[in-house]
C-alpha cells in the first residue's frame, strides 16, 4: 500500500514518513504541491495526505487535480493548521474525505490512515517512538555551548525533539576547550534532519555564539519561528514550548521569558544574584523606556521576519546582548510600536544551576556595560533623527 504526503514543513514529514514506513506503507513525500502532483502520476498511491498552506501553490490544486483532472476516487487526507470554516468546508466539497487539524499525535494520524486504507498485509508491529506530536509550525532553537562537556542533558534535548515535531535544535559550539564539540556531534549522530551542530572554532562569547546562530537558522525556509535557549536548561523545554504557543497565537514579534517570583512556579536564584539582578532591572528600564521585569532570560522566541533586525549587526557587549535586541526593535520600529511587539512571559520554572560562566565580578560589569549600551543606542538614534531632519528639509526645499 502506498501513501503520498505533501507539506512544505521538511519536519512535520520525517517522523509521518518514518511512522507510515514503520506499519509497512510504501510511503512518497514532497514539500512543493507542483512537484507533489507529478509524484502522484508516477507513484499512483493507494491515500494522499496534503497540507493545504504551502506558498507557491494551496494543497487543495492537489486535490482538484486528483478529484477534477484526474477524475479519481483516491482517498484524501487535508493534514493541516488552518482552521477556517469556509475552507474546510470547500475541501469536503471537493471530494476530501478526512481533514485533520495540526497540532495533533501521530498515532491519531496513523490511525485514520489504517481506517481508510487499511494496513499493509505486512506489517511491523514495533513502533520506535510513542506520543509523537504533529506540530502546526516549525521551530529552530539556538543553544550556544561553551564548555558544555559536562553539563549538556544530552537526553532532555533528544527525548524532546522526538517527541515534538517541528522542532530542529541548532547547538552553536563557541570555541568550547573541552570535549564540547565531540559530545554535540555524537547528539547530532542519526538525528541530522533534527539537530544542527555550528562550531565558531574561536570563543566569541555567548553574544556572538546566539547571533552567528540564529542568522544562520533564519536561513531554513521551513522554519516559521527561531528562538535561543540556555545549554544548561534553567529553562526546561516544557516551557520554551509555552512560549512558541504564544508567539503563534498572537500578534507579537518577539516572546521572552521571566523569571518573576509567582504562586505556582519553581523560580530559584541565589540571593547576592538577585539583589544585583534588582538594581541592573532598574537601569535596564530607564534604558529601554519599557516596564521589562527581566531582560536576561535565556529564553526568547522570535518571528522570522525580525531576526536580521535583531541579530544582522555584531552587540555592543558580550552578555547583556538581550537589551542591545530590545533597543534595536525600539530605533527600527519606534517605541509606541515596540512596545506591541513584544511579550514578556512568566515562566514555569527557573532553576540557577551550578557551574554559571557568570561570576559575581562579572554582574558588577554588566553595569559599564549598560552604560556602553546607552551611549551607543543614544548616538544611533541622534543620527537617525538628523537623517530625518534632513529628508524633511529637503522635501520642504523642493516643494517650496
Amino acid at each position: 500500500m502506498k501513501v503520498l504526503a505533501i507539506d512544505d514543513q521538511k519536519l512535520v514529514l520525517i517522523p509521518l514518513e518514518s511512522r507510515l514506513k514503520e506499519l509497512g506503507y510504501e510511503v512518497a513525500t514532497e514539500v512543493n504541491t507542483l512537484n507533489g502532483i507529478e509524484v502522484f502520476n508516477s507513484f499512483q498511491p493507494d491515500l494522499v495526505i496534503v497540507d493545504l498552506n504551502m506558498p507557491d501553490n494551496s494543497g487543495l490544486e492537489v486535490v482538484k487535480h486528483i478529484r477534477e483532472t484526474k477524475n479519481l476516487t483516491t482517498p484524501i487526507m487535508i493534514l493541516s493548521g488552518n482552521t477556517d470554516d469556509e475552507m474546510i468546508t470547500q475541501s469536503f466539497d471537493l471530494g476530501v474525505n478526512d481533514y485533520m487539524k495540526k497540532p495533533l499525535s501521530l498515532s491519531e494520524v496513523c490511525a485514520r490512515v489504517k481506517r481508510l486504507i487499511g494496513l499493509p498485509k505486512i506489517t511491523n508491529n514495533k513502533i520506535t517512538h510513542n506520543n509523537v506530536i504533529i506540530q502546526q509550525r516549525c521551530v529552530g532553537v539556538v543553544i550556544p555551548c561553551y564548555n558544555e562537556e559536562k553539563r549538556l542533558l544530552s537526553k532532555e534535548f533528544t527525548d524532546f525533539i522526538i517527541k515534538n515535531s517541528g522542532y530542529h535544535l541548532c547547538f552553536v559550539n563557541d570555541g568550547s576547550k573541552d570535549k564540547t564539540l565531540e559530545v554535540l556531534n555524537n547528539l547530532k549522530k542519526g538525528r541530522e534532519d533534527f539537530i544542527t551542530v555550528y562550531d565558531c572554532e574561536k570563543n566569541g562569547g555567548k553574544a556572538e555564539a546566539v547571533r552567528q546562530g540564529m542568522l544562520f537558522m533564519s536561513k531554513k525556509e521551513d522554519l516559521d519561528y527561531i528562538g535561543f535557549l540556555d545549554a544548561d536548561l534553567s529553562t526546561d523545554l516544557a516551557d520554551f514550548d509555552d512560549l512558541v504557543k504564544t508567539i503563534e497565537t498572537s500578534d507579537f514579534k518577539i516572546v521572552s521569558g521571566s523569571r518573576i517570583s509567582r504562586m505556582g512556579a519553581d523560580i530559584t536564584k541565589e540571593s547576592a544574584r538577585k539583589v544585583i539582578s534588582l538594581t541592573i532591572n532598574f537601569i535596564i528600564r530607564k534604558i529601554l523606556k519599557m516596564d521589562f521585569k527581566d531582560t536576561q532570560c535565556g529564553a526568547k522566541i522570535f518571528h522570522k521576519d525580525v531576526i536580521e533586525i535583531s541579530f544582522g549587526k555584531k552587540f555592543v557587549t558580550q552578555w547583556i546582548f538581550d537589551v542591545e535586541i530590545f533597543r534595536r526593535i525600539t530605533l527600527h520600529f519606534g517605541l509606541k510600536k515596540a512596545k506591541k511587539m513584544l511579550c514578556e512571559q512568566p515562566l514555569k520554572r527557573w532553576i540557577h544551576a551550578d557551574g554559571s560562566k557568570l561570576s559575581m565580578k562579572d554582574s558588577i560589569k554588566i553595569i559599564g556595560q549598560l552604560g556602553q549600551i546607552a551611549w551607543y543606542y543614544r548616538s544611533k538614534q541622534t543620527n537617525n533623527l538628523k537623517i530625518e531632519n534632513n529628508k524633511h528639509l529637503n522635501l520642504v526645499t523642493k516643494t517650496a
